[in-house]
């Protein structure tokens, strides 16, 4: 009955987001308020039917419906509770129902918050959402099923989600018994957020794209999408970024290769409307602020979604082989389909009112040193590392398979030498555009402005020359390029604080409250800086001065590395609740002659496929990260282990956090002060000339 309950909301929902495509393009030709009303109700319709169809999918798990098909490919009936839940999106099916979910909240939130204030944009809006929807309702309805049962007809199982003729339902304790269970690398709290939250991201990009195309098509071309979209657009970048964190926190706990990004083609194509999205945040400011860039923030915001669906595609397709990715299905040649369409009819559109003189800029640039100058500069380097990272992952290896016969594969090399000039120049523009002017800026102020910054990054950099013990002029020169971003994020936030004290006499606590109070876009984007400047300075100490070793100790034997005593005590096996054998190593880290922890890697064999768990210990100074290789099979009084030492890795993860507490306060409401509490002219004339 759960299958017949999912199948049917599911279709029912396609037919609304179909119905509601047609009825908005109409209503919004012919002007009929009361078509396009009917369309955002068929559009809000589809929330309530998806929610029915995901509550009978997570339903079914929970209960361990072993006959629908997809509840049998990804749960067994040892699966503990919350991976059952989690199982939603534990693969393709799952997940492509699980996308469609959040699609539909996300527009629907969209509808009702903007309906009274853009409804000239309304109908488009409608339009463009619900196209994307019905497209994904569409490969669930058709060709990824999760409502399918299993079957039996003659001697063959089949699946399908109606009965086919002369079928019986196999038997329900031999489906238990047979069921597949959820892939063992999904079996980690980093992986089991992280699907959701790239969910999030991706979906959460569709509303800035639907109301920039609706200003296209409507004609309103003032910046009145870029208003109603802006806290959209911060949270898809934030769930992307928070997605990608977390996606590197897993491939550092499970993969067990002692890093946390490896350029995989999936790790980049989540990356690749991060970047451009980054791109796009940034760019619409000038378009707020001067009237310029309409034509670039519409490709930008095209672009975001293009990789969005493409990204989308890439790992869905079978397009490329990864640990990360999806099964090959038949899914492929739609969704490339529909990316390219929607791309051409974008762009179309762009071209079109472009060439009626509608998206004309309303200033010129006047220097180069400019706030918007610099700006845009920072655009081409968010533009030129998509590019790089998009022909490493997608471009050259596709291309050399189509034409030339042969597969090549762009390793780790090949970003290691393509993207690190382009990160030094976005961390040089990042530390100097915040202290330019809109308008014009003075080399001689602009320079003026450096000194304090460039004074705490000179010693900044004596601090890790004399804590890291490191004199590598390379590392010397990333960690000051990295560290002057943050520390002008920091210096500006003190100027802003500074000055409220010396005009109204606040408190230090009470004027950065202010600040932040008053202009949280502003001063939620330092934040966010201080927070990728944090998170650069791990990943250039995690980089370049990783440590390894491997060595074979036999029980009661020690091994010293990189200023650390590990100590062989024991091997255990044992079985975990949910029925998996795991060979674990007790081993005891000792530094300086004291003991610090007892760590526990282990191998755990499940019936699919084995998996490395690694034991870390964790300073902000570095982490010791231990592998169990192999052992003597007979009694393990042996065993191999293979050692990291990664210096700084935890100011990945804390910059992370920073950079979500900055986004926070960036897209929050921001509250109308009373005029008694507003800064004096003085300060206010000071911000507006940095602002």
């Amino acid at each position: 009955m759960l299958a017949e309950i999912g199948f049917v909301s599911t279709f029912l929902a396609f037919v609304a987001s179909i119905y509601a495509i047609i009825a908005a393009v109409y209503g919004g030709r012919q002007h009929s308020e009361r078509l396009v009303a009917s369309a955002r109700n068929a559009a809000l319709l589809t929330f309530p039917l998806l929610l029915v169809a995901t509550g009978a999918l997570v339903i079914a798990l929970i209960r361990g419906e072993y006959q629908m098909s997809y509840v049998w490919s990804v749960s067994d009936p040892n699966t503990q509770l919350f991976y059952r839940i989690t199982a939603l999106w534990g693969s393709q099916k799952g997940s492509i129902l699980f996308w469609c979910f959040l699609m539909s909240l996300f527009a629907v939130g969209a509808l009702v918050l903007n309906w009274r204030t853009h409804r000239r944009l309304m109908p488009y809006v409608i339009a463009y959402t619900m196209a994307t929807l019905a497209f994904f309702l569409g490969l669930v309805v058709f060709y990824e099923n999760p409502f399918e049962r299993w079957w039996i007809v003659g001697e063959e199982a089949v699946e399908a989600a109606l009965i086919p003729a002369g079928a019986v339902a196999p038997s329900m304790q031999r489906l238990a018994e047979t069921a597949n269970g959820l892939n063992p690398l999904l079996r980690h709290f980093g992986m089991i957020i992280h699907p959701p939250m790239l969910y999030l991201g991706f979906v959460a990009f569709t509303i800035p794209f639907a109301f920039a195309m609706a200003a296209l098509a409507s004609g309103d071309l003032s910046t009145n999408w870029i208003k109603a979209t802006r806290r959209w657009s911060l949270v898809a970048w934030l769930f992307l970024a928070l997605g990608l964190l977390l996606g590197g926190r897993w491939a550092y706990d499970v993969l067990g290769w002692g890093g946390y990004w490896g350029w995989d083609p999936v790790e980049n194509a989540a990356f690749l409307p991060w970047l451009i999205g980054t791109a796009f945040l940034h760019s619409v400011m000038i378009q707020e602020k001067r009237g310029m860039l309409k034509v670039w923030n519409m490709f930008l915001i095209i672009g975001t979604f293009s990789a969005v669906i493409f990204g989308t595609f890439a790992t869905r397709s079978g397009l490329i082989d990864s640990v990360h990715s999806f099964a090959r299905s038949e899914i492929g040649f739609p969704m490339f389909f529909f990316w390219a369409a929607i791309t051409v009819i974008s762009v179309g559109l762009i071209l079109w009112r472009w060439n009626r003189g509608e998206l004309k800029d309303e200033h010129p640039f006047v220097n180069i040193l400019s706030r918007e100058s610099l700006f845009v500069l920072n655009n081409v380097v968010f533009v030129l590392l998509f590019v790089a990272i998009f022909w490493g992952s997608f471009g050259a290896p596709v291309i050399s398979e189509l034409f030339m016969g042969e597969d090549i594969t762009l390793g780790q090399d090949y970003f290691l030498r393509v993207t690190p000039p382009l990160f030094v120049a976005l961390y040089i523009l990042m530390g100097v555009a915040p202290l330019s002017a809109w308008g014009a800026t003075s080399l001689r102020r602009l320079g003026k402005a450096l000194l304090v910054p460039l004074a705490l990054t000179a010693l900044f950099l004596v601090i890790i020359v004399v804590t890291q013990h490191t004199s590598d002029p390379g590392a010397l020169f990333g960690y000051g390029i990295v560290s002057l971003a943050g520390f002008v994020a920091l210096y500006e936030t003190y100027r802003g604080a500074s000055a409220r004290r010396r005009s109204i006499g606040e408190s230090w606590p009470r004027a950065v409250l202010a600040l932040f109070t008053r202009n949280r876009r502003r001063y939620g984007g330092y934040i966010v800086h201080l927070g990728i400047t944090i998170i650069g300075i791990g990943v250039i100490g995690s980089t370049l001065f990783q440590q390894t070793t491997q060595r074979t100790l036999a029980v009661g034997e020690s091994v010293d590395f990189g200023g650390y005593t590990l100590r062989y005590d024991n091997f255990t096996n044992a079985i975990a609740d949910d029925g998996r054998q795991m060979q674990i190593a007790d081993v005891t880290l000792i530094r300086n002659g004291q003991v610090l922890t007892t760590m526990r890697p282990r191998h755990d064999i499940y019936p699919t496929q084995p998996m490395t768990i690694a034991a870390s210990y964790s300073t902000l100074e570095n982490d010791f990260y231990v592998l169990l290789v192999g052992w003597e099979e007979t009694n393990a009084n042996s065993a191999t282990f293979k050692m990291y030492i990664n210096p700084l890795i935890n100011l990945v993860w804390w910059g992370g956090l920073i950079l979500i507490l900055g986004t926070l306060i960036g897209a929050w409401p921001t509250e109308t002060l009373p005029v008694t509490l507003r800064e004096p002219a003085a300060v206010n004339g000071r911000a507006r000339a940095k602002a």
